[in-house]
């Protein structure tokens, strides 16, 4: 096994791991108050006592999201985030693989249902941890947070 592989975190013990050392959480697809994943899923993470980063695709016109400014990018951020949660179509994630690397995140999490095999390699090569297919919601909630 090559040693960019230990960046790609499958295991429970992996991913409880990463939650433990994780405060902030950059957003990227974040939506407006609705019953959407892409909303209640960082408005839980946010009552679990993570700092929320919202990153929305869209929206141009709102400027705050869970009461904390947006960025129009992750690497807009200006500091480094422990962790930048995924809301988009696996299709769609090429498009921001340049500026996560540039923003170069601890930790890279896609949502349930998302998976871009290229993208969580190259973000692997680059000594970002990576979680794929997995709710960040269910998981905090499986730890008891």
């Amino acid at each position: 096994m090559t040693a960019w592989r230990t960046h790609l975190l499958e295991t429970d013990d992996q991913v409880t791991a990463l939650l433990d050392r994780t405060r902030s959480v950059a957003v990227l697809g974040i939506k407006p108050p609705g019953p959407v994943p892409a909303h209640y899923v960082p408005e839980y993470a946010q009552r679990a006592g993570f700092r929320i980063i919202p990153v929305p695709v869209y929206y141009p016109d709102i400027h705050e999201f869970l009461g904390e400014r947006a960025h129009r990018s992750v690497a807009s951020i200006g500091e480094r985030v422990d962790l930048v949660d995924v809301f988009r179509r696996p299709d769609d994630i090429p498009a921001h693989v340049d500026d996560i690397l540039a923003a170069a995140p601890r930790a890279v999490w896609f949502q349930s249902g998302i998976r871009h095999d290229g993208a969580a390699e190259q973000f692997a090569r680059a000594g970002i941890d990576v979680v794929q297919d997995r709710c960040l919601m269910v998981e905090l909630q499986d730890r008891g947070r």
